[in-house]
């Protein structure tokens, strides 16, 4: 496998951080005029996913592309490195003024492995990369915290925090619940409600420098960069917590 370079992380974290202030105007200045959700929705998909798009042609041009926002072209299936980028994960909470919990995900994904990427969390302010890889979270609380969508809750989660003896915390974006296990504000994102490539892609890599436990529910490594995008469930947690959380999921049944 070809390694990525510094400026390869480098890149992920600058593009995430620039797509990110791009977003923050742009909410600002429709927000003032009163532009309905729907419409905050679409601008900010499409300009942020514009601005990605101009700036990788500009700066990768001999890479492939997979967007949320863009056409799912197979020829990145024969490419050596692919990025996959979610221009505005979290559309919902981004209309949802004065709301945080939205992101932008940058990542680079060489023979199927996320090996490089950035999270933006734009309206506090900050980026997550692998190009400075966060600290890991401290020790588990005997309470552990289980990261879920605040509209569909998955049951694997709800039925992790009856066996472990967790508490369910509610939050928006993909990026927004993986990175509050990077910086120590929950415990465990275990999803299985459905998600593509872009949705955790970013995420996963950042959460793997950070020294977290990545995986699939059933424990299989993850992988990207296929002709269907479609990639269902995540299980992003502390190291120690791999293990329970693992044989916790083998004891549901839907």
């Amino acid at each position: 496998m070809t390694a990525p370079t510094p400026a390869d992380h480098r890149l992920a974290a600058d593009l995430a951080t620039g797509a990110g202030e791009l977003l923050v105007a742009l909410r600002a200045e429709l927000s003032s005029q009163g532009v309905g959700k729907e419409e905050l929705k679409d601008a900010g998909d499409r300009r942020s996913h514009v601005w990605l798009m101009e700036r990788l042609a500009d700066q990768r041009p001999d890479d492939a592309v997979l967007s949320e926002e863009g056409v799912n072209d197979l020829a990145r299936l024969d490419a050596d490195r692919t990025w996959i980028v979610d221009p505005l994960d979290g559309t919902r909470e981004f209309s949802e003024v004065p709301r945080t919990d939205w992101a932008v995900h940058i990542a680079l994904v060489i023979d199927g492995r996320a090996v490089c990427g950035a999270v933006a969390l734009p309206a506090v302010g900050l980026t997550l990369s692998t190009a400075e890889p966060p600290n890991g979270p401290p020790t588990a609380p005997d309470v552990p915290r289980l990261i879920v969508s605040r509209t569909r809750p998955p049951a694997e989660a709800e039925h992790l925090a009856v066996v472990l003896g967790g508490v369910l915390v509610p939050m928006g974006s993909a990026g927004a619940k993986a990175m509050a296990v990077v910086r120590g504000e929950a415990d465990i994102y275990a999803h299985s409600g459905g998600q593509y490539e872009w949705d955790s892609c970013a995420p996963v890599a950042v959460a793997a420098a950070a020294g977290l436990h990545v995986s699939r529910l059933d424990g299989s490594p993850l992988s990207y960069n296929h002709a269907d995008p479609y990639l269902p469930d995540l299980l992003i947690c502390q190291p120690q917590l791999a293990a329970p959380v693992l044989e916790g999921l083998t004891s549901f049944t839907r």
